[in-house]
């Protein structure tokens, strides 16, 4: 077993962790012929970056975190913006599935330790992607309930509260060292596991233990490997 601690909980990230979160893809086929290829590239990851810039301010509902990021681009790169599009990137977001072998992960999971989500979805598509998850959670908490996004840090200290633990009871599972493993850090979580999807660099001092496969998860909180046949 990697970690020292039986926890109370094992918390997950939510997008792009446990659910393939496909916004460029949704973003490319909205905006179509409209997107030029030789801009798409630009744009998409203008589009990444004002995300993250606009969690880190007040709250606002995520369908307004999509429209401001897409029209930050747009008016960066001198493409037209339009709401509609904006709206449906986001009626998208809740049609989202696991990657392979997550759900499997989470159920084998789940019989050692109560599973909690924390996410920056709002909490309609909160709900509805942790039911795509297939999985039994314990908690669901959204960006909306927290009132702020992560990587804030009081995102984390309303999970603690919500919990009603201490940073050390728990263990955090991302694949975003961004969004998540660096307030983690900062908020005391020592247990943390890094799941490197290939979308984020490796930070490894932030002192989490790193996986390329879901299915290494179970095996890290001391439940014996799944064999092929099983």
């Amino acid at each position: 077993m990697a970690f020292d601690i039986k926890p109370k909980f094992a918390t997950f990230d939510m997008n792009g962790t446990l659910i393939k979160f496909a916004i460029a893809d949704a973003t490319r086929a909205v905006l179509g012929d409209r997107l030029p290829a030789e801009l798409a590239d630009e744009y998409l990851q203008a589009t990444k970056a004002y995300r993250i810039d606009e969690c880190m301010g007040d709250y606002k509902p995520f369908h307004q975190i999509i429209a401001n990021s897409m029209e930050r681009a747009s008016r960066r790169l001198g493409l037209e913006y339009r709401e509609v599009d904006a709206r449906a990137v986001y009626e998208i977001v809740p049609t989202w599935g696991p990657y392979p072998g997550v759900t499997d992960a989470l159920n084998r999971l789940a019989e050692a330790v109560p599973l909690v989500i924390i996410t920056n979805s709002d909490t309609v598509h909160a709900e509805r992607l942790s039911e795509n998850l297939q999985a039994p959670f314990a908690t669901v908490i959204s960006a909306e309930q927290m009132g702020m996004y992560k990587p804030r840090l009081g995102a984390f200290e309303y999970m603690f509260d919500k919990l009603g633990v201490t940073p050390d009871e728990i263990v955090h599972v991302s694949a975003s060292p961004m969004y998540d493993h660096r307030s983690a850090a900062t908020m005391g979580i020592k247990n943390k596991v890094y799941v490197d999807r290939g979308f984020e660099h490796d930070e490894h001092w932030l002192g989490y233990e790193r996986i390329t496969d879901i299915a290494e998860l179970p095996v890290l909180f001391g439940l014996p490997r799944l064999s092929a046949a099983s």
